[in-house]
């Protein structure tokens, strides 16, 4: 029976364009265990070409003794889908643990070939990690508004008796005095820094050029804490605008770089990439709206410092979390309260000399409001 006149036919080109469609990497091996074929987002998943993939064994590409082997013997064994949950793929190179499902299923018309489709768990966990560190966050709005009025106001007096002793104290006690009014305008400045959470006004939000935010963060950047660094920047220059506040943005970044450039320290070999991309398929629920939003725009920022404590990574975003001495623990903090705030995500993946910051924005379509709620 042939097709109806007015129904498009479907043929390889049809099948090539869903399977590239697809969020989540697919890949066919032969009877040998050698790549055949892959879409778009098992390239970007083995951060390898399609044409380089091709001509490889899939076990070039996943841990040594990796469960996914197995996987593939005992699909080919049954001669039926078998699937396997909470995968590590990581490897050096596609940047360190790679948590996946992974369904391997023999092809219908030709069994000797068998589909591998890994569904990345991080995205999920992203999710979750990210209504975490907006509730850190909302839980320091509070402690902020308080401490704003608890501490502060005391302060005040302390420092001003301290001063009014010290004119009159010998040099000894004046420098206990001196010590005291320091003291004191350090617990203000840490103040003040929290209060920005409290800060509840509406976010004006534009198309921004997020590459040239990125630029104007690099050239302070360069010509201050990372000045000695080396920044790549590897950029998609087809990517859309943000929908955003820049000087928000410009925040965000300057702290994520800053961040980076004093984990580098003075090893001489210290690189930042600053990065862009265009990857489709997360969605999340914007604050204050019950519309879900794509995120297709990534951006990273990447050192080949030290890494982070594994012990510190799931609550690197909640406050007064730091590896720092010296630090407050509430830069971080703060870059989450303005990435949730404008509907996005921020995730930290790290390993020693790989630590990347990624945060997913949603894009600029035209049909938004300029004001949207914090």
């Amino acid at each position: 029976m042939s097709a109806p006149a007015n129904r498009p036919r479907t043929g390889a080109g049809a099948a090539e364009a869903v399977l590239n469609a697809l969020p989540h990497p697919v890949v066919c091996v032969d009877e040998e265990g050698r790549i055949v074929d892959v879409n778009v987002s098992a390239e970007a998943f083995f951060e390898t070409s399609a044409n380089t993939l091709r001509r490889h064994h899939i076990r070039e590409f996943v841990p040594f003794g990796s469960p996914l082997i197995q996987l593939i013997d005992q699909a080919r064994e049954r001669g039926a889908p078998v699937n396997e949950y909470r995968v590590d793929l990581g490897t050096p190179r596609n940047g360190g643990e790679r948590i996946v499902d992974i369904h391997v299923a023999p092809l219908h018309d030709k069994p000797e070939i068998l589909v591998l489709v890994l569904q990345e768990r991080t995205i999920a966990d992203k999710m979750d990690r990210q209504l975490t560190h907006r509730s850190a966050a909302r839980s320091v709005t509070a402690l902020a508004a308080m401490l704003a009025h608890e501490i502060k106001n005391p302060l005040s007096g302390i420092r001003g008796a301290a001063q009014l002793l010290e004119q009159s104290a010998s040099d000894d006690d004046r420098a206990l005095t001196r010590l005291i009014c320091d003291e004191a305008d350090r617990i203000v400045k840490l103040v003040d820094r929290m209060e920005v959470f409290s800060d509840e006004r509406p976010i004006e939000r534009e198309a921004v050029n997020i590459h040239a935010v990125l630029e104007h963060v690099k050239r302070i950047a360069q010509t201050g804490f990372a000045r000695g660094l080396r920044i790549v920047e590897d950029y998609d220059p087809s990517l859309p605008p943000v929908f955003a506040n820049r000087d928000q943005l410009v925040q965000v970044f300057l702290n994520l770089v800053k961040n980076a450039a004093e984990a580098i320290g003075d090893a001489s070999d210290g690189e930042i990439m600053l990065s862009t991309a265009f990857r489709p398929g997360v969605r999340l629920s914007v604050p204050g709206s019950s519309t879900r939003v794509s995120l297709p725009l990534q951006f990273t920022v990447r050192d080949n410092g030290p890494g982070v404590p594994e012990d510190l990574l799931p609550h690197l975003f909640d406050p007064f979390v730091t590896t720092k001495p010296t630090g407050s623990g509430l830069g971080l903090a703060l870059v989450a309260k303005i990435v949730g705030a404008h509907g996005g995500i921020i995730e930290c993946e790290s390993q020693p000399r790989r630590t990347s910051f990624r945060v997913l924005m949603p894009m600029f379509t035209g049909g938004e409001s300029r004001r949207a709620r914090s």
